[in-house]
């Protein structure tokens, strides 16, 4: 077998697919969403189960430190707690070193900015060695034609790979991979539907804090507090014509992809020592 690294623009041939799991087995061990916003924790639950250190979903979840929406909050507040709702890759590698007591290192390889990788290729030489991947996917892009934009990012365990398709879990799907590659290379934003920010608009809601302070540059810089003004003012017309349907927030997420695998193995320390992907 090549190189998983060595080789990420391989062309993928009819016996390129690469398995951790069968279908059957990912139906019968992988583990369905384990609370509100946690398919951070839950990735790493099936993670560490893979690779056999298995752990209790509440200690998993504890110690990725799952982040919630602070719904009942005011507009800015809730704001921010949608940009970093759920987990980051970086909270799934040290949760994962956490509750394995230092056993399972990960490694997060970026794919935004548009790395030289062909998707599948590139995972089917890990999975092979033994490494368990886990996707960081902003699920507002690739939206199926007629279907809703989904108001979150998602983590997924990937168990398989086969040619033009992907294998995950929470929930067990199989998507292209061209669809999979376009959620992996996003910027780090998050689309707010316009109902969830309207609900929480109210007279005394003091929007300044979304471009100064707490917020950080990039909410200035994607004017949020402009946008949040843009609806409010298209409410008050009521005119006939296309009113915005999200406003665009920073999120904290980076998409791409984290592999796992036992630090005091050959393959941990590969994978540590593992360059960056090349960009496009």
């Amino acid at each position: 077998m090549e190189a998983a690294g060595a080789d990420a623009d391989a062309d993928v041939g009819p016996g390129a697919g690469a398995m951790l799991w069968s279908i059957q087995e990912a139906l019968d061990r992988q583990t369905l969403q384990i609370g509100a916003s946690a398919c951070g924790a839950t990735a790493v639950v099936d993670v560490l189960k893979a690779l056999g250190q298995p752990v209790a979903p509440e200690e998993a979840d504890h110690c990725v430190q799952t982040r919630l929406r602070r719904n009942e909050s005011p507009l800015p507040d809730y704001l921010l707690s949608r940009s970093e709702a759920g987990a980051t890759h970086a909270q799934l590698i040290a949760g994962a070193e956490l509750a394995s007591e230092g056993k399972v290192a990960g490694r997060f390889f970026h794919l935004h900015p548009r790395r030289r990788i062909k998707l599948v290729p590139w995972l089917a030489g890990w999975i092979r060695k033994g490494a368990v991947p886990v996707a960081t996917m902003n699920m507002q892009l690739a939206v199926p034609e007629g279907e809703e934009v989904p108001d979150a990012w998602h983590h997924q365990l990937i168990f398989g790979v086969a040619p033009n398709a992907v294998f995950m879990t929470n929930p067990l799907d199989v998507e292209s991979e061209g669809d999979v590659h376009q959620r992996l290379c996003s910027e780090s934003v998050l689309l707010i539907r316009r109902e969830d920010v309207l609900q929480r608009l109210t007279p005394d809601c003091c929007l300044s804090s979304l471009a100064e302070g707490e917020a950080g540059p990039r909410w200035k810089a994607l004017d949020v507090e402009g946008q949040v003004r843009q609806m409010a003012l298209e409410e008050e017309q009521q005119q006939d014509q296309p009113k915005l349907a999200h406003i665009v927030i920073p999120a904290a997420y980076s998409s791409g992809v984290t592999l796992f695998a036992l630090r005091d193995s050959d393959l941990g320390r590969e994978l540590l020592s593992a360059p960056e992907l090349p960009l496009l």
